[in-house]
């Protein structure tokens, strides 16, 4: 049985990271908007210690009453209601009901440590997680890796088996990176969801760069200008509103967490 659990957001681990300068607050702003409105995130990297702590600050961002379900190793979704639907085994689910605390995609977010590991969420499992973003769950994920590429590609090998539009709903991919001092986010991607446009046109736009570090200034450039509109789109709110609100969780964050009216 997945562990289910209800949560209160809590930015002060998130304010730590931006302490320790794992990233700076303008992009830890951006994280908190996002994981709000429960937009997917990947974390990748080498280091598994790293990856959880960034996983665990994102964790607290997501909005009061959120519900997490953490996926097991060797899970048989009896918590997920729509395990069959997207391709579960029905014999395994034979002989378990849907458990009367199940998570919907209205408030469920699936934590996936591991995603596509062996000994994390792997195979056809991997594969179910990834699917369910199609019907509007969230996710927090690590995955094991050095980039975007590898994440893409991971998920798209034979163990795994995603399609291109299943993997547009990633949603943020960030990168950890770490040198002789410290670790960091050294990149953070927007996958961009597959979309349809007014014409009827689907429309397959590539991943869009958030952020990156960049060595030479010691400082990270941020780009998430140029999708403000999208990013607009899956918060709920206009371009400017995102600028503002992500303004505001930024000042929080650089100054302890707290953000009054969120």
């Amino acid at each position: 049985m997945a562990a289910i659990a209800s949560v209160a957001m809590d930015a002060t681990a998130m304010a730590a990271l931006v302490r320790d300068g794992w990233l700076d607050a303008e992009l830890a702003g951006l994280l908190w908007l996002l994981a709000e409105s429960r937009v997917p995130l990947v974390v990748v990297g080498t280091d598994a210690a790293a990856r959880d702590r960034v996983l665990d600050a994102v964790g607290g961002l997501l909005p009061d009453g959120a519900r997490r379900a953490t996926v097991r190793r060797d899970d048989d979704f009896e918590w997920l209601r729509e395990a069959v639907e997207l391709g579960w085994r029905g014999d395994r689910l034979r002989d378990h009901r849907v458990q009367p605390d199940a998570v919907s995609s209205a408030d469920g977010v699936l934590v996936a440590r591991g995603l596509a590991d062996e000994e994390g969420v792997g195979g056809e499992r991997a594969r179910i997680v990834v699917r369910a973003l199609a019907l509007g769950y969230g996710l927090l994920a690590t995955m094991t890796g050095d980039g975007l590429d590898e994440v893409l590609s991971t998920l798209a090998g034979p163990a795994v088996g995603t399609d291109d539009d299943e993997r547009s709903r990633l949603g943020i991919v960030v990168v950890l990176g770490h040198d002789d001092t410290a670790s960091r986010i050294v990149a953070a991607h927007y996958v961009r969801p597959v979309a349809v446009d007014p014409h009827g046109h689907v429309q397959r736009l590539p991943p869009a760069v958030l952020s990156t570090w960049n060595p030479a200034r010691n400082a990270w450039d941020h780009f998430a200008w140029g999708v403000l509109a999208e990013l607009g789109d899956r918060t709920g709110r206009a371009p400017l509103e995102v600028e503002q609100e992500q303004a505001r969780r930024a000042s929080a964050l650089a100054g302890g967490g707290a953000v009054p009216g969120v």
